[in-house]
């Protein structure tokens, strides 16, 4: 299943607690820090997010973002994409948006397959798909899909 970032900027709004820039070597290049392993990592701005990586007003009023966080337009976007640590080409906040058959946005699935809804008639579909399984498996992701999609909704 592909994930699609929509670029909300959630995700990386606490990462300010687990990723420091130690140091910068070079114009919009810079030794970053994951603070949870002490590993190092090379980060370099993209070209493409310059202008907007030089405007600090922003991080100075989300001090826990991640220091490489910057908003454009109306999204939140990594200004190191081209060269972000390992953890974060891994990270997948949301592996499913559902969808009811009217098209209202009623729940998603967190990269952990855990659901996050409001609405008790996906709830209770849920706990019926889910019933009894578990959601580490290589497969669970494109079965659990597959049933969503079985009882009308739609899955992005």
């Amino acid at each position: 299943m592909t994930f699609t970032c929509i670029q909300c900027g959630i995700c990386c709004m606490y990462m300010g607690d687990y990723i420091e820039i130690e140091r910068e070597i070079a114009p919009f290049e810079y030794i970053g820090r994951s603070v949870a392993t002490g590993t190092l990592f090379d980060a370099k701005v993209d070209e493409d997010k310059r202008e907007i990586f030089l405007e600090r007003t922003w991080s100075c009023k989300h001090p826990r973002a991640c220091p490489f966080l910057r908003p454009r337009g109306g999204k939140v976007v990594c200004t190191i994409h081209g060269t972000s640590p390992a953890q974060c080409k891994a990270y997948r906040c949301v592996v499913m948006r559902i969808f009811s058959p009217e098209g209202d946005l009623v729940g998603k699935v967190t990269g952990a397959l855990a659901l996050d809804t409001g609405d008790s008639i996906l709830r209770a579909a849920w706990e019926k798909i889910t019933a009894g399984t578990r959601l580490d498996g290589p497969d669970e992701e494109e079965r659990i899909r597959d049933r969503l999609e079985a009882r009308g909704y739609r899955i992005t």
